[in-house]
């Protein structure tokens, strides 16, 4: 198994949003680099930061007008609860299956972070939004309607973000998605 390791082909050129990913690609480490005895309460770090991380960015979505359904989030929702599943599974001893998951993540991550953050950072910048104090600094660039669809701003439509195996899975059909 690979363990991913951050880089700054992963940088979406925003400070506070490639803190957050190179905090949880080192989150991710401690992961799959764990012993059994030490697994849980690794995952359990990684699952407690991606809650926050992902709240984060939902809460800077829809501070800048991105829809309350879109992909993005819909996708944050899904890999939640895929991780909270992992939890219960492993608490009944079935520890590789956290550890398939971390692999798993480790393949998602960089693709979400790729065709999803990229997009939403983009989308942050144009707006002039300052995640620290919520300001937004060129409101007349917010869209009129909320942005829908993979990642807003960026210009990805419809099937044109790549993603990853069961973690990430968003599509039209299963996660209502824009047709």
């Amino acid at each position: 198994m690979t363990t991913l390791q951050w880089s700054e082909d992963m940088g979406v050129e925003m400070a506070q949003m490639d803190a957050t990913h190179q905090e949880c690609v080192a989150l991710l480490q401690a992961v799959q680099g764990a012993d059994d005895a030490r697994l849980m309460a690794a995952w359990e770090r990684l699952l407690a930061h991606t809650e926050a991380h992902f709240a984060e960015e939902d809460r800077w979505m829809q501070a800048t007008r991105f829809a309350a359904g879109n992909c993005h989030s819909q996708q944050h929702q899904q890999v939640l609860n895929i991780m909270r599943d992992g939890t219960e599974r492993a608490r009944k001893g079935r520890l590789v299956e956290l550890r398939l998951m971390a692999a798993e993540l480790a393949v998602w991550l960089p693709q979400h972070i790729d065709a999803m953050d990229a997009g939403l950072a983009h989308h942050l910048r144009q707006v002039g939004y300052d995640p620290a104090t919520g300001h937004i600094a060129h409101p007349e660039a917010l869209p009129h309607e909320p942005l829908q669809g993979w990642g807003g701003a960026s210009g990805l439509g419809e099937g044109d973000a790549p993603v990853a195996g069961q973690v990430a899975g968003c599509s039209d059909k299963k996660m209502g998605c824009n047709a």
